[in-house]
């Protein structure tokens, strides 16, 4: 159930990352473990969601010089986690790097997708903060564009951009869009965002969902209401 929507487990702790989980009884959420949890754990909270059972997205952005990702994606890989991520403004090179890094011996790999832009920026940033001057979804599609060429699986993007994102890369190429909120709910510090149903009209594959899920008073019911919205 659910298989395509990830919670953001976005805990300080491994005990609060148990605590909320025990809501969901024998349900086993897609998780998303990202800088502050991971940080705070280590591998070992990776370990520990896997053996329950839980398919996992280790989201730490990695953005660094070629070799450097190389040699932190070939540690990654041996978490066995499902997906894992980098950033695409790090170079095409530095995505190919990154691919050798996580391929292991016996040719298998976590899925790897590239972070476009964040659904935090928008177009006055952009220009402003980043000095970038084309539109947003220019940069977008030529972001995604270069992870294609790299050979990467797919990209983080808004929901407002996965269509294009198929248009540009090919169905096959896979868009994990966070920014997703309910039609009733806060948009918090997010400026790009789409309501799950939204998000599986336009093409979404994947859709990472905070906290409409985590703050909600019932987490699994919040879940459950996502995996209708998007999944049915």
């Amino acid at each position: 159930m659910g298989k395509d929507v990830i919670i953001a487990a976005d805990f300080k702790s491994a005990a609060d990352t148990f605590a909320f989980l025990e809501a969901f009884g024998e349900e086993r959420p897609f998780l998303k473990i990202g800088m502050e949890l991971y940080y705070a754990e280590g591998p070992s909270i990776v370990k520990a969601l896997k053996d329950r059972g839980h398919k996992i997205f280790l989201d730490l952005k990695l953005h660094d010089i070629p070799n450097t990702v190389k040699k932190a994606m070939s540690v990654l890989s041996r978490l066995d986690v499902d997906i894992t991520n980098l950033h695409a403004s790090g170079t095409v090179r530095m995505m190919e790097a990154a691919i050798e890094g996580l391929t292991r011996p016996d040719g298998s790999r976590p899925l790897l997708i590239a972070v476009t832009q964040l659904t935090s920026t928008d177009q006055e940033s952009l220009e402003n903060d980043l000095w970038i001057k084309e539109p947003m979804e220019e940069v977008v599609m030529h972001y995604a564009r270069n992870a294609a060429k790299a050979g990467l699986d797919g990209v983080v993007c808004s929901p407002l951009e996965a269509e294009a994102v198929h248009t540009a890369c090919g169905k096959s190429f896979l868009t994990v869009t966070p920014g997703v909120r309910f039609a009733d709910g806060d948009v918090g510090d997010q400026k790009r965002v789409m309501t799950p149903e939204q998000a599986k009209k336009i093409g979404s594959d994947y859709i990472v969902v905070g906290r409409p899920i985590t703050a909600a008073a019932d987490p699994k019911a919040a879940w459950e209401r996502c995996v209708r919205e998007f999944c049915d």
